[in-house]
């Protein structure tokens, strides 16, 4: 039922009694606001498929009833699909089952035909080298079986880290009406007494086991109270990141990107989807219109405020590059100087997930934002990013005011210089103040096994002002760029109190880590880049501020180095690694691979199949 004083009409996610965050009527009699319209003269992309009388159409409907699902041989009904990427090898994505469902009931409610699907399931725990070796495999899935269905929009079900980008980068390649739904992050765990953050306690506590200061009874502890439910990570990792800023973008419900899994909130949620998906289609709201200039805008300022995920900037530098829309790396920098952290959520702060949506989820984050966002930017379900701010509850709680923030200058930093031509980030809100300015000698690990062989060794030539190196492991290298570059801190310096010091890699790390971290240094050493010619005891100097990372070498030691150096040789000689090593681009250009990537409209354009006889 309405909320109090709310117009009946108004669609069920503004009203004062929703579940979701934007919780008033819509302002005036502005239509359509993501409730269903009647269906008019739109051109259904179905239509190709399943109407007239010849032999072709009849098989494509008689497959539809098949399957269950009841078509007419005039049409005129959208086929939204419903692409489900559950599975039990991704715990973070098990909560889609249920939704599902949920968006399947809004379809219909809406006048629809609803034809869910798999997709791979993208998974940071089990997926090895890491799930990021197939981001850009699940992007084309996506955008090859809507090029291949009559589908006329599409509402992705997608929870961990590359899931949601990796499906929006195919649907905004494919270019139909698109709505994200995703299934919130798991409960918290509470190990002795306290409540933990999924990885970011993984992280600090291995760091006391290795210290000496965790025995064997604790870490069994550990284990058991981590396997606390299904969901993504509750802490401001990848997941819950990317879940924001697809909601930042427009493509996601006002106030759903982070509703906990479970919570029947979500349910709702999905319905709303799959009921704003047909009315999408019906009013042509298509991922064109609504990844714009001013849409990444905003998701880099707001990226800035929660000290999101450093994998953030290669998805949304990815999905840029499907969209047209120039995101060079400085960008992150420029757009992000004036910026707040308002988060108080681990790994910058100290809340959970489940506190930043009860203390009004994205929505009151935009509103205290307001004076630095664009609100011209529209979204899927019809309003402004204006209009979702305006409409949204004040903040409070771990969403701090802008006149209290955790920190004025942004969440990152972004660094270029001789050892980092194209350039490296920085997470300046989850590293140690005193290390950003820093120069030390390298100590040098060539690949992620000599770094495990050795980081513990006693006599590892290391101390607290060493910079920790780590090359070979970039979107070639790794392959994939694996999240390895938190290197932990050698076990000779944390039993002695180090907790922090400054490292450099072309590897990513956990939207869940931490430290003193320069990560993304492109071009990478696998190809070639500074980072393959580094060696023991070289300086570098890191000046997060001015924006600087470099090292200093004399130029003619480092020609000699370059003459002697022999890229890596892969054991991948065929298959899908193989394809994406010889494709992939560097971090700057989000790691998608080059025949992908969009920069003119007459590559946006998508060529639709022959509809014939298969």
């Amino acid at each position: 039922m309405p909320g109090p004083g709310a117009d009946p009409g108004t669609p069920a996610w503004l009203r004062d009694s929703s579940p979701l965050r934007g919780n008033v009527p819509a302002p005036g009699d502005t239509p359509l606001r993501g409730d269903v319209p009647p269906p008019g003269n739109v051109r259904l992309r179905s239509d190709a498929w399943l109407r007239g009388d010849d032999e072709v159409a009849m098989a494509h409907r008689v497959a539809f009833a098949s399957a269950g699902l009841a078509v007419s041989r005039a049409g005129g009904r959208p086929v939204i699909g419903i692409a489900n990427s559950a599975s039990e090898l991704n715990p973070c994505n098990l909560p889609l089952r249920a939704l599902a469902e949920a968006v399947r009931r809004g379809v219909e409610e809406a006048g629809g035909i609803p034809a869910e699907f798999g997709t791979i399931s993208l998974g940071e725990d089990l997926m090895k080298p890491t799930a990021m070796l197939y981001r850009n495999l699940l992007a084309i899935e996506i955008e090859e079986m809507i090029r291949a269905n009559p589908l006329d929009g599409i509402v992705i079900l997608a929870n961990c880290d590359k899931s949601v980008p990796g499906a929006i980068m195919g649907a905004a390649s494919a270019g139909i009406p698109t709505v994200v739904v995703t299934g919130g992050a798991r409960p918290a765990a509470v190990f002795r007494g306290r409540r933990i953050g999924t990885g970011t306690a993984l992280w600090r506590l291995w760091d006391e086991r290795r210290a000496g200061r965790l025995g064997d009874d604790g870490w069994r502890d550990l284990e058991a109270c981590l396997a606390c439910g299904t969901g993504a990570c509750n802490t401001m990792g990848t997941a819950s990141t990317v879940a924001l800023l697809a909601e930042a973008l427009g493509l996601m419900m006002p106030g759903s990107s982070t509703i906990p899994a479970g919570d029947p909130r979500g349910l709702a949620a999905a319905a709303e989807a799959g009921r704003c998906a047909v009315a999408a289609v019906h009013e042509g709201r298509r991922p064109a219109a609504i990844l714009s200039p001013a849409a990444f805008a905003n998701a880099i300022r707001v990226l800035h405020a929660i000290g999101g995920s450093t994998n953030a900037v290669i998805h949304l530098a990815a999905i840029a590059g499907r969209a047209g829309v120039p995101l060079p790396l400085d960008d992150l920098a420029r757009l992000g100087a004036r910026v707040p952290v308002l988060a108080d959520v681990q790994p910058s702060g100290d809340g959970l997930m489940q506190d930043f949506d009860a203390a009004g989820g994205l929505p009151a984050l935009l509103k205290e934002l307001s004076g630095l966002l664009d609100g011209s930017a529209v979204t899927v379900c019809g309003l402004t990013t204006g209009e979702i701010a305006a409409a949204a509850p004040a903040a409070s709680g771990v969403i701090r005011p802008t006149s209290n923030p955790l920190r004025t200058d942004g969440a990152f930093a972004v660094v270029h210089g001789s050892l980092a031509p194209d350039g490296a980030i920085i997470k300046t809100s989850a590293a140690t103040p005193g290390l950003l300015r820093h120069r030390g000698p390298a100590l040098v690990f060539h690949g992620y096994q000599d770094m495990r062989r050795r980081v513990d060794d006693p006599a590892l030539p290391v101390t607290a002002d060493s910079v920790l190196v780590l090359a070979g492991c970039g979107p070639v290298g790794g392959p994939g760029m694996p999240e390895w570059g938190m290197i932990p801190i050698p076990a000779k310096l944390a039993t002695a109190g180090v907790t922090d010091m400054v490292r450099v890699t072309d590897a990513r790390m956990s939207g869940t880590s931490f430290g003193t971290v320069v990560l993304h240094a492109a071009p990478e050493a696998a190809i070639g880049g500074p980072l393959a010619l580094v060696a023991d005891g070289d300086m570098i100097c890191l000046d997060a501020a001015a924006g600087s990372i470099s090292l200093d070498v004399p130029g003619e030691e480092i020609a000699r180095r370059r003459a002697r150096w022999t890229p890596p040789v892969s054991g991948h000689l065929r298959g899908w690694p193989a394809l994406y090593r010889e494709h992939v681009l560097q971090a700057p250009q989000g790691c998608d691979l080059d025949f992908l990537r969009a920069p003119t409209a007459a590559h946006r354009r998508f060529v639709e199949p022959v509809v014939g006889r298969s």
